[in-house]
């Protein structure tokens, strides 16, 4: 099967390896560049003392980039959205690490529970921009206080029409990998998409959550499927789902 993967070049990397070892033809289609704010993040971690959450695991490359200076802060308990960025997290060298299974609304009520044990407050969220409001708004509800500090932002990507021609025109995808709402925004934002909407007819968009698949065109959402778990495998279990 013929995949295209919408994610940055560093995790995308990863993912087509997966995909190449489960026989499919993957091509790596980023929309997005990470720009990372290492001096707010190591400012952020200085002035704070308590418990840090992550919702994505290019805030934990962030801190990667502090090398020696994040060495202090290692003890702190870290709250993440994922095994994944749980892992990336465990690698950098965090002991303390509670991940959800679900996304940033889970997490803040995984932060919100008796096993939290109420950890020093108020919470370090090392964010990125743009991002999902699910987990600020949760912790707001909740009222557990929290500073939010963008330590990356995402820079758009603009593929030129002869690469999105050569991946959806030539030689058709069957499918299309969307991890963040904000990445099915860029897909259907680009120009060549909106020009040629008769090519993605018979393509497949594989969503993490519904809120990804909100940002599908309605014409398309025949042809929608939303993983059954908000991580990778469940996402990649779609490949083969009927």
């Amino acid at each position: 099967m013929r995949v295209v993967v919408t994610r940055p070049r560093h995790s995308g990397e990863r993912t087509i390896s997966r995909l190449t070892q489960m026989g499919h033809e993957a091509s790596l289609l980023p929309l997005a560049e990470p720009v990372h704010h290492v001096a707010e993040a190591r400012r952020a971690l200085f002035e704070t003392h308590g418990a840090i959450a992550v919702t994505s695991a290019e805030a934990i490359r962030v801190l990667a980039a502090l090398e020696h200076d994040l060495a202090p802060h290692l003890a702190r308990p870290i709250f993440a959205v994922g095994k994944a960025t749980a892992k990336e997290a465990a690698g950098l060298g965090f002991a303390d690490i509670i991940a959800s299974e679900g996304g940033g609304t889970e997490l803040a009520a995984l932060i919100s529970s008796p096993a939290a044990n109420n950890r020093d407050a108020p919470l370090l969220y090392l964010a990125g921009y743009p991002r999902a409001a699910g987990f600020e708004a949760g912790l707001a509800g909740l009222q557990l206080p929290f500073r939010t500090v963008e330590c990356y932002r995402m820079q758009d990507i603009i593929p030129d029409d002869a690469t999105l021609r050569r991946l959806f025109a030539d030689r058709p995808a069957d499918a299309v990998l969307l991890y963040s709402q904000q990445t099915a925004q860029r897909f259907f934002g680009l120009s060549f998409v909106q020009e040629n909407q008769t090519l993605f007819d018979g393509i497949r968009f594989l969503c993490l959550s519904e809120a990804i698949a909100e940002a599908i065109p309605v014409a398309l959402h025949p042809h929608v499927a939303i993983a059954s778990t908000p991580d990778e495998d469940g996402l990649l279990a779609l490949l083969v789902a009927e």
